[in-house]
């Protein structure tokens, strides 16, 4: 594969019940393959930062996950926590409710007020729109609205919903976003070949919990 592979994923592990010793296991397993990041609960965010300290692997963490519900002043109280704890990256799920019930209003407010903080630490924030149960049309005015701020990154799904990442989608957030703003896919990238097309379809970053399988067919391969 031409591009990074190692370096573009998100080694993650968001399941409900997660331990420590999970997270503390997630977070060798990043190091030895030099991932990208980590994406695990806020939670854990402490303990991995000690874990990763000396490597170059990042602590992303998820912020109204995963249905993205809360209003944006305690979505803001969610933010500040992470990044007192030390969190690198935020992954945020919209107000998905708002976006299907066409107030764009509400999504212009709830950015705004969720990119300040992000704005003042300094730190990435992947916005997550849970492409899997959106129309064309609704994805279009996802890359339309948020073309207006400086989000880092948008982010297809949650991996909670029943349908996660696809090339159609990405291909869509591609074609309609900046250049300056990455694409994130996630949710039921299981496999070496979905993780190529949705690399060659315009994702830069990939977020898996088969990262370690992913990496296993790679070399395979190699």
């Amino acid at each position: 594969m031409s591009f990074n592979l190692s370096n573009s994923i998100e080694h993650t592990l968001l399941k409900p019940g997660t331990t420590m010793s999970e997270v503390d296991k997630l977070c060798l397993e990043a190091s030895l393959e030099n991932f990208y990041a980590v994406c695990i609960p806020s939670k854990y965010i402490v303990n991995a930062k000690k874990m990763l300290d000396g490597s170059n692997v990042k602590v992303v963490t998820v912020i109204s996950f995963p249905l993205g519900n809360l209003s944006p002043d305690l979505k803001v109280q969610e933010i500040e926590e992470a990044l007192a704890k030390g969190a690198d990256e935020l992954d945020m799920v919209i107000d998905l409710s708002a976006l299907k019930s066409g107030n764009y209003k509400q999504l212009e407010y709830e950015i705004e007020t969720c990119l300040k903080p992000v704005y003042s630490e300094g730190k990435v924030l992947k916005i997550i729109v849970e492409s899997g149960i959106l129309t064309r049309n609704e994805l279009l005015e996802c890359c339309r609205l948020y073309s207006n701020y400086d989000i880092d990154f948008m982010k297809t799904s949650s991996g909670f919903a029943s349908r996660g990442a696809t090339v159609e989608a990405v291909r869509i957030m591609k074609a309609n976003l900046p250049f300056r703003v990455g694409i994130k896919a996630s949710g039921g990238i299981r496999s070496l070949q979905s993780a190529q097309d949705l690399i060659d379809a315009g994702a830069v970053r990939l977020g898996t919990s088969a990262s370690m399988q992913i990496m296993r067919e790679s070399r395979n391969k190699q």
